[in-house]
């Protein structure tokens, strides 16, 4: 006997899925959609007055120079956490201090659903494991503290960034 996740397939490929609907009844075929449609929060969110706003404010700080271990609050030197933490900060989101802990914030989101202001996670250090954060900035793009160029925005399909991202997680 098949599992009820093959029948649903072999439904839909046979075009039965009124019958199946029916079937399984309204409530199981809202469930059904949900799963099989992506619904909930792998979706994209329209740019906010927020957003925006955080992502201008952050554009004020290109140029920063990167220092590893900043203080927090400080901005005359960033490192990646610290930039996040002060950006978001500065318009009422907490953030913890490092890279790693900012990471299990907010809700995650699949990297091709991606909205203005969402974090977005790297790995650099030749793991799987979480070494840089930044702010998603649309189109591609992220604002971050980049240790060899300071306050920067860079395009996340660079040949260097492509490989590393890893996660993103929505906090606005």
């Amino acid at each position: 006997m098949k599992n009820d996740l093959e029948g649903y397939t072999d439904n839909m490929r046979n075009g039965n899925l009124l019958k199946h609907i029916v079937k399984i009844g309204t409530c199981g075929a809202i469930i059904w959609s949900a799963v099989t449609f992506g619904a909930g929060t792998d979706s994209a969110h329209a740019a906010t007055p927020t957003s925006i706003a955080l992502i201008d404010s952050s554009k004020d700080y290109i140029g920063t120079p990167y220092l590893y271990g900043a203080a927090a609050g400080s901005t005359s030197a960033f490192d990646c956490s610290s930039f996040t933490q002060y950006m978001l900060g500065s318009i009422g989101v907490w953030l913890p201090r490092t890279s790693t802990a900012q990471a299990y914030m907010g809700e995650k989101v699949g990297k091709g659903f991606l909205s203005m202001g969402d974090l977005v996670f790297f790995s650099t250090n030749g793991g799987k494991s979480i070494s840089h954060v930044g702010i998603y900035a649309g189109s591609g793009k992220f604002i971050h503290s980049s240790s060899s160029k300071g306050v920067t925005v860079t395009d996340m399909n660079s040949s260097y960034w492509k490989n590393k991202y890893v996660t993103a997680r929505r906090v606005l």
